[in-house]
């Protein structure tokens, strides 16, 4: 499989037990905050798209990875070393969180590694942050990023296998109930596919027009 570019691996930095951020050397590569990268095994034999998570003025690209049982790209990539070098595709995609809405306001919604894309615009727009941030993680431990996150917007975290006092003890959906909603709000969907239907459906019942949702599916929940 052809693919188009050869960058060398940088650092691989353990951020929870199971996700690990990856990053590369820039090699001249131009992006767009929302943009992925399909990342190629050493064979090239099988890919993988990964959300890019660094701002647009970084001198490296930073990825955001869940290691997964029995995942043989994610593992092996979890195995690379500084100086490594890896083969990958150049940037694609079509979802721009927060961009080409002629300034109008609106929110983040993810859940797990669905963050990155977020993150990548937070780093390159920091004078233009979201109204708000909804993140939804499994234990506090899994929420990546959320010194940068709470430096630029509100964020409200829901956790869903951990009780605690300094968060919301349930999923993110919970907190569509607070959303003052306005007919100019756009907002943008990052993670499980059934977190992205259930806020979509809700949002659209509450009169929300679809254009305005912003929807990237990163997980498929198992039927």
């Amino acid at each position: 499989m052809e693919t188009n570019y050869i960058s060398t691996v940088v650092q691989i930095e353990w951020k929870t037990p199971i996700v690990f951020e990856l990053i590369i050397d820039r090699n001249g590569i131009e992006f767009q905050p929302g943009d992925s990268i399909s990342i190629f095994s050493a064979d090239e034999s099988q890919s993988r798209p990964y959300s890019i998570a660094s701002g647009t003025k970084e001198t490296g690209i930073r990825f955001l990875i869940q290691k997964l049982p029995g995942g043989e790209l994610s593992n092996w990539l979890a195995s690379l070393q500084p100086g490594d070098k890896i083969f990958h595709s150049k940037p694609y995609g079509w979802f721009r969180p927060g961009q080409n809405i002629n300034g109008e306001p609106f929110i983040f919604i993810a859940t797990g590694t669905g963050i990155a894309p977020f993150l990548s615009y937070m780093r390159a727009f920091p004078e233009k942050p979201p109204g708000y941030c909804l993140y939804g993680v499994k234990k506090v431990c899994d929420a990546l990023e959320l010194e940068l996150l709470r430096s630029q917007c509100e964020v409200k975290l829901a956790v869903s296998r951990e009780n605690g006092h300094q968060h919301h003890c349930g999923r993110v959906t919970d907190f569509l109930a607070e959303v003052k909603l306005r007919s100019d709000l756009h907002f943008y969907l990052c993670g499980l596919d059934a977190m992205i239907d259930e806020v979509s459906d809700s949002l659209e019942k509450k009169g929300v027009d679809f254009a305005k949702i912003h929807r990237e599916v990163f997980f498929y929940a198992p039927s």
